[in-house]
């Protein structure tokens, strides 16, 4: 268990100061993603059953008030199951730019190991290993973060069809 706090410690200090960042904003980013999927399996489906059972409590279900009703409660409804999400697909467009950052302090730091070493390899790699983390490491947290954007994405969509299916007009 050590060892593997030993090497994050040190995969770390290799990418410098901007892999932080890209660690803060990847943990939040799935932590978002993951409350959202908890939401659309717990909260959400109660939401849809009080929708439901006001929906059919009512006795008349045809005219326009009732359908502007109804479009009301699919709308609220549709407003707490999309919450969040433009959060998600914002730390997903940040990631890659984070990611660029760190490849331009990597460069900063190769280029002054060459001023001040007069281009020694050894204390180049350390730059280079400081432009190179960063910038995978937004790749690989943008695209983990994009593929479970799709499938949430998809989820939400077929829970707000699902409302709006189940919510008939007719009685």
């Amino acid at each position: 268990m050590e060892t593997i706090f030993v090497a994050i410690r040190t995969f770390m200090e290799a990418g410098g100061d901007v892999l932080y960042l890209i660690a803060i904003a990847t943990f939040s980013m799935w932590a978002i993603i993951f409350e959202r999927l908890w939401f659309i399996n717990t909260d959400h489906k109660q939401d849809v059953g009080q929708a439901l059972t006001y929906w059919e409590s009512r006795a008349e279900r045809t005219s326009w008030n009732a359908h502007m009703i109804r479009l009301r409660i699919i709308s609220e409804v549709n407003q707490r199951l999309n919450s969040y999400m433009s959060y998600i697909k914002t730390l997903i467009s940040l990631l890659p730019l984070l990611g660029l950052l760190g490849t331009v302090t990597g460069m900063v730091q190769v280029f002054e190991a060459m001023t001040y070493s007069g281009g020694n390899a050894r204390s180049m790699a350390a730059g280079v290993s400081a432009a190179t983390i960063p910038t995978m490491s937004g790749m690989v947290a943008t695209l983990s973060g994009v593929l479970a954007y799709t499938f949430l994405t998809s989820k939400v969509r077929s829970e707000s069809d699902y409302m709006e299916d189940t919510l008939t007009m007719d009685h």
